[in-house]
């Protein structure tokens, strides 16, 4: 008879844990569906009673093997079938942290990589990935050099030496960003350029301008119809002084208006520091006329500019009309008078005033000459005993100097007078021999022509001496016969000539009338 317990003769819960050798019941020894969760106590179901992959899908029926009847960390990696467990068998919740060994390994990820500003990283690999935009440093720019742009970075471009061209980056990704900044607020004198690079700006397949004072544009890459796009756009547009009045002439970029009599400069823009918003001037004074009669020269008009300087030290406007007055040069003086010149007459434009370059000293011994002093030059002193000196220049006082002083006359034998003070040097001392020569004047491009101006009157003298020459830019020539001293240039400011003496009875010359004034303005226009 064989020693068989029949399922009859065994009571429920009569097999215990302790009564089963470990490992004795493996998943050919259950029939599906044979055990259920009624049948197992809580907690009696231990890795040592289950055989490696004996437990299968197939042996468990839906929802009967709860946590209750598992033993904590019973079950690991080698007691379950390979995909025996999917997601319909997890309730939610249920897989914790202190039910994960170790960690979960980033390939197992759907999501394994993240991509910051274009830039993509792998999760646990490392990198540098800057948040936000990447700043370059200052890049100078030198006219031939080209920056190419990189997705996420910025730029400052120094274009005060030159033009620069940086070029946008090829194949981008939508939102892919470029910022580029005009770092020496230069960028509407020497433009940036933004090259394409394929793909289109603006909605354009053309290259950008950058030329914007102090310019800070950011550049979005939108997709292929648009392109790059500008999600902001400072900086200032430039703005450039429009005017009238006078007569208006071009050099290059600039505008030149030139009043040679009295005016209006009629301002209607009066444009940005990103354009033009300054402007240059020259002032000139009428010019003094000479003495008569062995006379000083005339003193030459004030001279006052501030060109060519930086827009820095130009004269700042307003759209408003400003007067011009253009001063007369001094009358000359009749023969027979023995008389001091006459006052050459101020120049004004904006708060810049030009004084009238003092009239030339006469032949006179008993009356000091009163009219001497002037702008640019003081009158020559006149040829008498005791001889006069000169008249003060720069007066009244300005810096720059508008003028220098006239010259010192001569008493016998010559009888000369002294030359009348120019814009750039004082007017000729008489000597025993000769009349004083007049001070030089100044020379000034702002016209688009070198020109000189302001020069002082020459001296006067009896015959058989020297007259004094008429110093540059404009000065009238003294004479040493009674014919009248030569006039200062018209719309030069020079001073006129002094009048000379005939001791042969042809009489005493006339002086020399001053030469008329001049106010030129110019600015940039585009």
């Amino acid at each position: 008879m064989s020693n068989k317990i029949k399922e009859s003769n065994i009571t429920d819960s009569a097999v215990t844990t302790s009564k089963i050798a470990d490992n004795a019941i493996t998943s050919d020894k259950i029939a599906p569906g044979a055990v259920v969760a009624a049948d197992v106590g809580d907690g009696t179901i231990t890795t040592a009673k289950i055989a490696d992959a004996n437990v299968t899908t197939a042996k468990i029926a839906d929802a009967n093997v709860t946590t209750a009847k598992i033993a904590a960390d019973a079950i690991d990696g080698t007691k379950i079938a390979d995909d025996a467990i999917d997601s319909e068998h997890i309730t939610d919740g249920s897989v914790d942290n202190v039910h994960l060994a170790g960690s979960i390994a980033n390939d197992k990820l759907t999501n394994s990589s993240i991509t910051i500003n274009g830039t993509s990283i792998a999760l646990g690999a490392s990198g540098d990935i800057v948040a936000g935009t990447d700043w370059q440093s200052v890049v100078v720019a030198d006219g031939s050099t080209t920056t190419t742009a990189v997705a996420g970075e910025g730029y400052f471009i120094d274009t005060t030496s030159a033009t620069h061209t940086i070029t946008l980056p090829a194949s981008p990704s939508v939102g892919d960003t470029v910022v580029i900044v005009d770092v020496s607020n230069t960028a509407n004198t020497n433009n940036i350029t933004v090259g394409r690079n394929g793909s289109n700006i603006e909605g354009s397949a053309a290259d950008d301008t950058i030329s914007a004072f102090g310019a800070n544009r950011n550049y979005v890459y939108s997709g292929a119809t648009y392109g790059w796009v500008t999600v902001n756009e400072d900086g200032v547009d430039a703005a450039y002084i429009a005017a009238t009045g006078g007569t208006v002439t071009t050099s290059g970029n600039d505008k030149i208006h030139t009043f040679t009599s009295s005016g209006c400069f009629v301002v209607s823009c009066a444009g940005n520091d990103a354009g033009s918003s300054t402007v240059n001037y020259l002032v000139i004074a009428g010019g003094g006329s000479g003495g008569t009669t062995n006379s000083g020269g005339g003193g030459a008009g004030g001279y006052r500019t501030n060109y060519p300087s930086p827009s820095s030290t130009g004269l700042e406007i307003t759209a408003t009309t400003y007067p011009v007055t253009v001063g007369g040069g001094g009358a000359g003086i009749a023969t027979d008078t023995r008389n001091i010149g006459n006052r050459g007459s101020a120049s004004v434009f904006s708060t810049i005033t030009s004084t009238g370059g003092g009239g030339g000293g006469g032949n006179c011994s008993s009356a000091a000459p009163t009219n001497g002093p002037g702008g640019a030059g003081g009158g020559g002193g006149g040829g008498s005993s005791p001889a006069w000196p000169g008249g003060t220049g720069n007066t009244p006082p300005v810096s720059p100097p508008q003028g220098n002083d006239g010259g010192t006359g001569q008493g016998p034998p010559a009888f000369a007078g002294g030359g009348g003070g120019g814009a750039s040097t004082v007017g000729g001392n008489a000597t025993t021999s000769s009349a004083g020569n007049g001070g030089t004047g100044s020379p000034n491009a702002i016209s688009g022509t070198a020109t000189t101006y302001s020069g002082g009157g020459g001296g006067g003298t009896r015959d058989g001496f020297t007259a004094g020459t008429g110093g540059s830019g404009g000065g009238g020539a003294g004479r040493n016969t009674y014919t009248p001293g030569d006039p200062g240039g018209t719309n030069t400011g020079g001073g006129g000539g002094g009048g000379g003496f005939t001791c042969a009875g042809q009489g005493e010359g006339s002086s020399g009338a001053g030469g008329s004034g001049i106010v030129i303005i110019r600015y940039q226009y585009q």
